[in-house]
């Protein structure tokens, strides 16, 4: 996986400023990926705030790759299914954050992510949850 590290496969994350750094398994067998993002112009409204949607590509790709990272084989996620974006402060152009995606539960068709995006003193940026429909090659 570490191909993906930096655009994560998406060409839109370094786009806006985003890059995925690490990844790794837990003591739990589930998966975790973290990143940084400084916003860019192409990221913001008018007045230099982060606009929802980015917010919601960069939180649903860190879940992707977290789930992605624990998974074996050529099993991978297939599709988000479901996903809530919530926006607690605003990200501006320029700013400094950090990001993170957790599974929470990885069952045998569905896996369940959350992620965060936080200010360089840990305040809580905006966070995400969502419901991942996975592809298992063993079933196949």
């Amino acid at each position: 996986m570490d191909r993906w590290l930096g655009d994560g496969g998406m060409p839109i994350i370094p786009a806006v400023g985003a890059a995925i750094t690490a990844y790794g398994v837990d003591g739990e067998d589930l998966g975790w990926a973290e990143g940084t993002f400084t916003p860019t112009e192409l990221a913001c409204n008018p007045h230099q705030g982060v606009q929802a949607g980015v917010h919601s590509v960069l939180l649903d790709a860190l879940m992707n790759f977290a789930i992605n990272a624990a998974m074996t084989g050529k099993d991978r996620t297939r599709a988000t299914i479901e996903m809530k974006t919530e926006l607690m402060r605003p990200a501006t152009l320029g700013g400094t954050y950090r990001l993170r995606g957790d599974v929470v539960r990885a069952g045998k068709q569905v896996a369940y992510g959350e992620a965060v995006i936080t200010d360089e003193n840990g305040k809580l940026i905006s966070r995400a949850t969502g419901t991942f429909l996975l592809h298992r090659e063993s079933e196949q």
